[in-house]
């Protein structure tokens, strides 16, 4: 323990503001003492040393985000709407079975096999966590994020829909064949959804940068952080408790954390305005049957019905194209012409 924080960070990739705060020291603190001087033991070190590795990311994981996504696009756009198929026949079998096998996919690969990082809400928090000096690659973190983005962007939130292995494991609890009729009725209203997640994005920057707490480098996100699951680091009794109350309330509420909580959410669901692709509705062939609003798990489907200002996340689940009996609804570019008003 006679070793500094100025002397170990290095080696562990991430600077002296990180290391500090993760041995629960200020910011601040003198970086060239011993570690012994500032009162740290052996055991507080290991613990900051794990806490630090298990943040690693891997980089083949970025490789299967665009493969996940890209394929899911294919898909959704046109593998999933054979000119041959009618409506009908469709509803059999699209596209639920291969958005089910995309997101049991991401759970086991880019979940348990190739662990939490890296992941769309840690991508969104490191880039702020580098701007107080936690990170020494502050725009390495922009450009992780921007992909991110842009994998929201090609497709309507499609790597929160196909790709995020813990949004993917909220859609698998959520698709098991109980408590239906509870799904249908319990659709939280999106503007205090959203409220919610952005009033915590905001206490997260505050807390972040010092401006309430009065110590800089206090994440809220790291007690309600789901992806630790992935590494089996759940020892922290708020991260147990985030990890089993959104699987529970996914049984009946559609993705919660996401809605809730999730800073990539708030992100990508800004971001959906320039979507390439997303769910389109020809508004002079809808015949206003509700089913596919009906279908929807949040309120998203209605919304575009309506034409709502602001309207709900649409993950790209698909579940409304799987049901429209007209074909009034595709997933198309935003050079179609469906979906910009009219004819209703």
């Amino acid at each position: 323990m006679d070793q500094s924080i100025h002397q170990i960070a290095p080696h562990l990739g991430v600077t002296g503001k990180a290391l500090a705060r993760d041995l629960k020291l200020p910011l601040d603190s003198p970086k060239q003492k011993p570690l012994k001087a500032l009162g740290i033991t052996a055991a507080e070190l290991q613990e900051a040393i794990h806490h630090i590795q298990s943040h690693r990311s891997s980089g083949l994981k970025y490789f299967v985000f665009v493969a996940l996504v890209l394929g899911a696009l294919v898909f959704l756009v046109r593998l999933g709407r054979p000119d041959a198929t009618g409506p009908n026949q469709r509803q059999h079998w699209y596209p639920r079975g291969v958005h089910l096998a995309f997101l049991a996919v991401a759970v086991v690969v880019c979940g348990f096999a190739l662990g939490k990082s890296p992941n769309p809400m840690e991508g969104t928090v490191k880039v702020f966590k580098a701007a107080v000096g936690l990170y020494p690659d502050p725009w390495t973190k922009v450009l992780l994020l921007l992909l991110f983005v842009v994998l929201a962007v090609v497709g309507n939130k499609i790597i929160c829909g196909w790709a995020c292995p813990f949004g993917a494991l909220q859609e698998l609890v959520h698709s098991l064949p109980i408590l239906r009729r509870a799904k249908q009725k319990l659709k939280v209203p999106f503007l205090l959804t959203n409220a919610i997640r952005a009033i915590l994005f905001a206490c997260m920057l505050l807390a972040l940068f010092g401006v309430i707490g009065h110590r800089k480098g206090f994440v809220i996100y790291h007690f309600l952080n789901p992806f630790n699951l992935f590494s089996l680091d759940i020892e922290s009794l708020a991260v147990g408790i985030t990890v089993g109350v959104t699987l529970l309330l996914s049984l009946i509420i559609y993705r919660p954390f996401c809605h809730l909580i999730c800073p990539f959410g708030l992100i990508s669901w800004l971001a959906e305005r320039v979507s390439l692709f997303r769910v389109k509705v020809d508004h002079t062939a809808c015949i206003d049957c509700g089913q596919c609003a009906k279908a929807c798990p949040s309120d998203a489907m209605s919304n575009r019905l309506q034409q709502t200002t602001i309207p709900a996340d649409c993950f790209s689940c698909g579940r409304c194209l799987n049901v429209c009996p007209v074909d009034a609804i595709t997933y198309s570019g935003r050079g179609t012409r469906t979906d910009q008003g009219g004819g209703r």
